[in-house]
């Protein structure tokens, strides 16, 4: 019979998932008290009355609808606590730079020193609303994928870490070591992400020759086919809020991008194939290698149509944006879209590269039939 403290053993990812989720669900809660922790001033707001509203119709046959309110608002911390005041808010039916405010809101409010100046709201509070969605994907994490989810969830703070330091380091240097910076950290982003996920094992490091080797190859096969076009048609223009060289950028975010990819598609083809080998302890390593194949060829369509997905939601707002103020298809995909396509390309061009080479590295390093036997 089990004592209590091996049951307590076997299930302490149960209980530590409890925990957490139950705690977060109570940090959540506690977001709605914590103006006092805020630098600005926090007010909240009691009272809304619609007072007007306005119908409008621009050059190119765009339709808005502008709204009006009178918004009472009692401020939440510091000096002026407790103090109600009394505005206006102006927002539109589209919502692009402003928005309608309910009783309960939560919103930045600049208070001036002079009586004279009227009192403006500065945005939204929406630290619950995050911490929710945060505490939402966290809880379903743990409580479906356990300790792999914490792992998971472990290995995606290390790399947001990691990503911070490293933007910090190129503001520091001005992008004088932008290449061999975000290079190292790429190979650094697979290792961790595969190490705390997998554990440092064969299928670990096999899954990372794959991912590096496949996000390489399609990098320089990019660089090569920019060098014989001479890049025509990649408009780094677009990327006009930069103030860097866009090229670098662009060049980076490719191997970022694609990184992730291939390291997705090389993760499952070879923890396939390593169960198979599992399953199957006698399969040769060229039947090994035409398994990986057929593997990679029934996910690299979906994969490839994710990605696809991923870009055209990303570029849709201002694609929309661009068409309705009098852009052509032409300018609007040189300016919005071309450069992401390029990005999808290169991206899907390392899939199809990651599986031959994760199927043949499996193949050739999968453990022998004596030693899983």
């Amino acid at each position: 019979m089990k004592t209590v403290k091996q049951q307590v053993k076997r299930h302490w990812g149960l209980w530590l998932t409890i925990i957490v989720v139950v705690l977060g669900l109570i940090g959540v809660g506690l977001t709605r008290w914590d103006a006092p922790l805020y630098q600005q001033t926090v007010a909240k707001v009691t009272r809304v009355q619609a007072i007007n509203r306005n119908s409008s119709t621009d050059e190119f046959q765009n339709k808005d609808v502008t709204y009006q309110q009178n918004v009472t608002v009692r401020i939440l911390n510091h000096r002026h606590q407790g103090q109600v005041y009394r505005l206006r808010n102006t927002y539109t039916k589209s919502g692009a730079m402003d928005q309608a405010y309910r009783v309960g809101d939560q919103v930045f409010v600049r208070v001036p020193a002079a009586k004279s100046s009227s009192v403006t709201i500065q945005g939204l509070k929406r630290d619950t609303a995050l911490a929710f969605v945060a505490w939402l994907a966290l809880a379903l994490l743990l409580l479906i994928m356990r300790f792999s989810g914490l792992m998971a969830l472990l290995s995606v703070t290390l790399n947001a870490v990691l990503f911070y330091g490293a933007i910090q380091l190129d503001l520091m240097t001005n992008g004088g070591h932008l290449y061999s910076l975000f290079g190292v950290l790429a190979v650094i982003f697979a290792v961790l992400t595969l190490w705390l996920v997998q554990g440092f094992s064969r299928q670990m490091l096999v899954t990372l020759g794959a991912t590096v080797a496949g996000t390489g190859i399609a990098v320089v096969i990019s660089l090569i086919v920019f060098a014989v076009t001479h890049e025509r048609g990649v408009t780094y223009e677009a990327m006009q809020y930069v103030t860097q060289v866009p090229r670098p950028l662009f060049l980076v975010e490719t191997v970022l991008g694609s990184l992730g990819a291939v390291m997705d598609e090389s993760t499952d083809i070879v923890a396939s194939l390593f169960q198979l080998k599992q399953e199957r302890p006698d399969i040769a390593p060229n039947q090994v290698f035409k398994s990986g194949l057929q593997i990679g060829h029934s996910i690299m369509g979906p994969l490839i149509n994710v990605l696809f997905l991923i870009f055209m939601a990303d570029t849709f707002a201002m694609t929309l944006l661009y068409l309705r103020n009098g852009n052509n298809w032409g300018y609007t995909f040189s300016m919005n879209m071309s450069l992401g396509m390029v990005q999808s390309l290169i991206s899907g061009i390392g899939i199809v590269l990651a599986i031959p080479v994760a199927s043949w590295l499996a193949s050739r390093l999968l453990p022998s039939q004596e030693a899983a036997a």
